[in-house]
């Protein structure tokens, strides 16, 4: 037992988690668990509605599928984990794991967010050029788009990977979070980690204002163009375009800006933690729901995916 214990200490870290076990916090854990199941069901069932609904072959339902692809991946990165060691009550992570989980993390964080930016363009295309959008978000755009997000997201996840993974960690190995984050890692490391600091800085930045300010400009042009249109019901249908997307870029920008561009001064585990969970699991559980219950053409498809099951289910 003392060898493996040292074993532990030496190889990998110690998760101290968000939940104890008192009897709030298993009602908290409660309520993530079924957010997760949640976020799972709802996330899976759009993709599996894009991918068969004729109808939602289309380049806005191609990024939603792409972003339900990663929201999925992003839970299933930090939640199961968590609660693995809450019921067990072994919070230990493997050096190896920890890596993983932190490459997988900040990837699908990085190229959601990559996305999300993406995505306003894709809106101002759709309501300015409507007879030219065909063209301009053709298959070949569309996956150009994606791709790039995928890309440069996996790229900062690399990076983050490496470097955290690079440094010496000789003292205590209790990471005051309940995953593998890069920003409550380096708090354990007994080197210099100014440079990492600054390289962290500027990824987020870029990961974070890059997509942003697409978003800021695609949406201001957008606007330009909405208020010019002469009909109200036409800039009602516009503006009810927008608006889901809208919701899952402030939900995301706001968690994450939050998170990552404040100063260390004023950054305490306790913070960062409540708001990990609500970007790691409510947002995923959310997104879903944002783009189908306010979007005619998805709950359309899911009734007739609900009447072909029961008209198939008949004898």
């Amino acid at each position: 037992m003392g060898i493996l214990s040292n074993r532990s200490s030496i190889d990998g870290f110690i998760l101290l988690g968000i939940f104890s076990c008192s009897q709030t916090d298993l009602v908290l854990f409660s309520v993530v668990t079924v957010v997760f199941t949640v976020a799972l069901c709802g996330n899976v069932l759009l993709i599996f509605l894009v991918c068969t609904d004729p109808q939602l072959r289309t380049p806005m339902y191609f990024f939603l599928k792409q972003l339900s692809l990663m929201d999925l991946m992003l839970v299933c990165t930090i939640v199961p984990k968590m609660a693995v060691n809450f019921l067990s009550g072994r919070k230990y992570i493997s050096f190896v794991g920890c890596g993983i989980q932190i490459g997988f993390f900040v990837s699908l964080v990085g190229s959601e967010g990559l996305l999300l930016g993406l995505m306003a363009y894709d809106r101002y295309v759709a309501i300015s050029h409507p007879l030219h959008y065909p063209i301009l978000m053709s298959q070949r755009v569309c996956l150009q788009i994606a791709g790039s997000s995928w890309a440069f997201g996996i790229l900062d996840g690399m990076i983050q990977m490496v470097a955290a993974m690079s440094l010496p960690y000789c003292g205590s190995r209790n990471v005051d979070h309940f995953f593998c984050e890069v920003s409550a890692l380096l708090k354990l490391a007994c080197a210099d980690t100014s440079l990492f600091d600054t390289l962290l800085f500027a990824c987020c930045v870029l990961m974070l204002f890059l997509p942003f300010s697409i978003v800021v400009v695609s949406y201001a042009r957008l606007l330009g163009v909405v208020f010019q249109m002469r009909s109200a019901q036409a800039r009602k249908k516009a503006l009810a375009t927008c608006s889901s997307h809208l919701m899952a870029v402030s939900l995301f920008y706001g968690a994450a800006m939050f998170i990552y561009l404040r100063p260390r001064r004023y950054r305490t585990p306790s913070h960062d933690k409540m708001v990990s969970i609500f970007y790691t699991v409510l947002t995923p559980m959310l997104n879903p729901l944002i783009y189908s219950l306010r979007n005619r053409d998805v709950m359309g498809a899911l009734r007739k995916g609900l009447e072909n099951c029961k008209f198939g289910s008949q004898p």
